[in-house]
């Protein structure tokens, strides 16, 4: 799919949105950002994210993260969606902004295209402080997302940050599990790293690869 990926540095677009006009660098700075965008304002999938994005908003928050939403319709249409999207999904609150692109010119900047379908995405960026996307969905429109996935996805993001990606979390994985040591990693290193120790799965082919420690 062509456009950004992983690792690029979104571009500093200047953006109107239900709250005011910024450039994104501006609202990424020092912070983790979920960026998510919809095809159109007043359609029932999107109804349900954005209704969810609002309840899960306390989850993000205690995070460190900012939510910044995309939808291919006007500011108006946008503030008119809110009660909607508000009364479907009982106790949310949609506070967090979202752009408009009425003219679909921000979204394939952004890369949130659907290749099947020729047209704006439901997508989501994970970008961090640094303004690079660090992680990305891309869901057909006939697929509503996971909010446990998104918060699940972005704990792994953290956690490998605050370890300086010498580890990874593996299948599955929560908060307070273990996690598996980089293979980059030298055994003499991970002693150093993980003094309480770790783990090293027997294997049928001996290599050692897979190690396991506990960080929590």
């Amino acid at each position: 799919m062509p456009g950004i990926t992983l690792g690029d540095t979104v571009p500093n677009l200047e953006v109107e949105t239900t709250h005011k006009n910024f450039k994104l660098h501006d609202y990424f700075a020092d912070s983790w950002t979920v960026l998510f965008s919809h095809p159109g304002d007043f359609t029932p999938v999107c109804t349900t994210e954005l209704g969810a994005m609002g309840k899960y908003a306390h989850e993000f928050e205690q995070r460190g993260v900012q939510l910044l939403g995309l939808s291919c319709d006007d500011i108006q249409s946008h503030k008119d969606w809110i009660p909607d999207i508000e009364a479907f999904t009982p106790g949310s609150k949609v506070t967090y902004p979202i752009i408009a692109d009425p003219n679909k010119e921000i979204i394939p900047q952004l890369n949130m295209i659907d290749p099947i379908e020729n047209g704006p995405s439901r997508a989501l960026h994970i970008v961090g402080p640094d303004c690079k996307i660090k992680l990305s969905f891309l869901y057909p429109s006939t697929t509503g997302r996971n909010m446990d996935e998104v918060l699940r996805a972005f704990d792994s993001l953290l956690m490998a940050a605050k370890h300086k990606n010498k580890i990874a979390t593996p299948v599955n994985w929560k908060p307070d599990e273990p996690v598996v040591i980089s293979p980059a990693v030298s055994d003499e290193e991970a002693k150093k790293l993980f003094p309480q120790g770790f783990k090293t799965a027997e294997l049928p082919s001996k290599k050692g690869y897979l190690r396991v420690a506990d960080v929590s």
